[in-house]
């Protein structure tokens, strides 16, 4: 068949596809397919907090020209023609964090490698290890086959010179290691990144120092991470983190180049850390955008061969929930499926637990980190994820997000580079502006229910036992979850004051075929927000003084059908006041009751667009929860 039949065959089969959708969507709104508009499909488009248009359907219409093969320019498809298809990516785990034994964390780096894990992210400082003693935390690490990476802080200087120091030690004295460019480093000096997020860091001219020594090392040491994760973790959309790191990444390269530099060891000295959430294709298509990102800075600045740059990928902190925190499993799942097949190099799977205070969860810190590890050892080891490089590319979905994520993040790259690069966009707050805005528009989709975090706000487990007392381990990280756990918290509270959680009074109307739907809903909604309902089941005006002391609350939520509200409506309403309801609720929109007037009328309405965190807050507020 000829590309021009193909072509013509293509398109009739789209305009069928299109009637089928038409059909379905006037019957759906209960309208004639000629009130629709003439592209009907485009109902179905979602758009993306980068303003990107996802389509219900893609194809051969959308088809792009092959990119290049992995290992080539603008690596797209990967950085590396030769990754060990039998390896696949490195699973990388944290280590260090809140231990100061180095012969502790030894062993918890040496029982890791055992059991799976093939790179090693080790904090030094703060609550963790002391620079000083990295030698024996790293004693029996084989750096060549397990290559390391450093989250060191202001000790960013004195850590890399341990580790240095070990490795020409261990050649010094024979090591056996052929190659000393497969001995791989990563020092982890993030001075503008780390400025964004508040985090005490290295100033740049010691980074440039760092990187300087780094660049004239027979192994491969690399001295600068430009962590996304510290957009991400603020709100950030996919594009903004690609966008904000890229121009972070630039600034590094003028301060290389500026030092004395060549540009193709600068770029070399350069590797990103980025953040991979439970939206697959998202996550897929970021990876792949920020790799040809970096190669057209590479390319602009002559040294296309060099673009391709090492990316870190680490499971979202934001997406972590503190409630039902066992949901994180799969969501660790779907961000390291997505990292993976998006061609990260290496992968580090968050602790599902690591958003709850010590102490809540009845499983040891050893049980979290072998289910992360495992998460990523069950992808590649039984699913085989690693045996493809780049499976996503000829997708047309994935191919068209990729490039239109990877515009977005230009033009935001762009932006801050006309407001003088990125340090000077942190002054004027460009960058933070931008992110605030983002996280503003998310914090109101998910407190609308527009974005369901499950257990949270969708299919909450409002029997799952308090949290401990304590700071939360993510502690500044603006978590999708935290509006929702905030009420949960107050429920806490009045659970630990009066031995029951706040409670609503559930007043069914008409027979269950009829009230289920709206109970289910109110039910899910009030637990969100910490809240009991109490369901006595079909309402009997009757009975009803009993059934509201029964209850031990003065508020309660009409549930019915619209049909039942406008026979049924305003005598329920008289009943549950007289019988000492101070408070009537209406699951259902306002307009069941748009002839009532006064006391006959509802104190609100509960429906499922509704702002769920305010809401439930004021009825917080009403039942006494502090």
């Amino acid at each position: 068949m000829s590309h021009a039949s193909q072509a013509e065959e293509a398109a009739r089969d789209y305009a069928a596809w299109q009637q089928a959708v038409a059909a379905v969507l006037a019957k759906a709104r209960r309208v004639d397919v000629s009130e629709l508009p003439a592209d009907p499909e485009r109902l179905l488009d979602t758009t993306t907090y980068d303003g990107v248009t996802v389509a219900p359907l893609y194809t051969r219409r959308d088809e792009t020209p092959e990119t290049a093969l992995p290992g080539a320019f603008p690596f797209v498809r990967g950085r590396d023609a030769h990754r060990d298809v039998n390896r696949g990516w490195q699973v990388s785990a944290a280590f260090g964090a809140g231990e100061s034994e180095p012969k502790v964390v030894n062993q918890a780096i040496l029982d890791g490698l055992e059991n799976g894990i093939s790179a090693i992210w080790l904090q030094v400082g703060g609550d963790g290890l002391s620079a000083e003693s990295l030698a024996a935390a790293l004693d029996g690490v084989l750096l060549d086959l397990a290559p390391l990476t450093l989250d060191a802080g202001v000790r960013a200087v004195a850590a890399a010179e341990q580790v240095l120091a070990v490795i020409d030690a261990r050649a010094a004295a024979g090591d056996g290691v052929t190659d000393r460019a497969s001995v791989a480093v990563s020092l982890g000096a993030a001075p503008l990144t780390s400025r964004f997020a508040g985090h005490a860091d290295v100033d740049l001219a010691e980074a440039v120092a760092l990187a300087r020594t780094a660049a004239d090392r027979a192994e491969t040491v690399r001295a600068i991470t430009v962590d996304g994760t510290a957009f991400h973790n603020a709100g950030a959309s996919d594009a903004e983190e690609l966008g904000a790191a890229v121009a972070a990444g630039i600034e590094y390269l003028r301060a290389l180049v500026d030092s004395g530099v060549t540009i193709s060891k600068a770029l070399g000295q350069v590797e990103f850390r980025l953040a991979a959430t439970d939206d697959q294709f998202q996550t897929i298509a970021k990876f792949r955008a920020g790799r040809q990102l970096w190669a057209r800075i590479a390319q602009v600045c002559g040294a296309s061969e060099f673009g391709g740059a090492p990316q870190h990928a680490v499971t979202s902190a934001a997406m972590m929930t503190q409630r039902d925190p066992w949901v994180n499993m799969l969501r660790t799942t779907l961000a390291a499926f997505g990292a993976g097949v998006g061609g990260a190099d290496s992968v580090t799977v968050l602790p599902f637990d690591v958003a709850v205070p010590a102490g809540t969860l009845d499983t040891s810190a050893s049980f979290a980190a072998r289910i992360a590890r495992n998460t990523q050892l069950l992808l590649l080891e039984e699913s085989h994820l690693g045996r493809v490089l780049d499976p996503g590319a000829g997708s047309w979905y994935v191919e068209d997000l990729t490039a239109s994520i990877a515009a977005k993040a230009w033009e935001f790259f762009q932006q801050i580079e006309a407001d003088g690069g990125f340090a000077a966009a942190l002054e004027s707050g460009l960058v933070a502006d931008r992110i605030a805005a983002t996280r503003e528009q998310r914090a109101s989709d998910i407190a609308h229910r527009k974005t369901a975090v499950t257990g949270v706000n969708e299919f909450p487990n409002l029997a799952e036992a308090p949290l401990a007392d304590g700071q939360s381990p993510l502690a500044g990280v603006a978590r999708y979850g935290a509006a929702f756990e905030a009420l949960r918290d107050r429920s806490d509270v009045f659970l630990a004051e009066h031995g029951h959680r706040p409670k609503v009074l559930l007043a069914a109307l008409g027979p269950v075929a009829e009230h289920n739907g709206r109970t289910t809903f109110a039910s899910n909604l009030l637990a969100s927000g910490g809240i009991e309902a109490v369901n006595p089941g079909t309402l009997d005006l009757a009975t009803v003084t009993g059934i509201v002391r029964d209850s031990e609350t003065t508020v309660a939520v009409l549930c019915g059908t619209d049909k039942r509200y406008g026979t049924d409506g305003v005598p329920a309403v008289d009943a549950l006041r007289a019988a000492g309801v101070t408070t009537v609720l209406l699951a259902g929109p306002e307009k069941t009751f748009a002839d009532a007037e006064g006391a006959d009328r509802p104190d609100g309405f509960l429906t499922a667009r509704i702002d769920a965190v305010s809401a439930l807050s004021e009825l917080l507020d009403t039942l006494g929860a502090k």
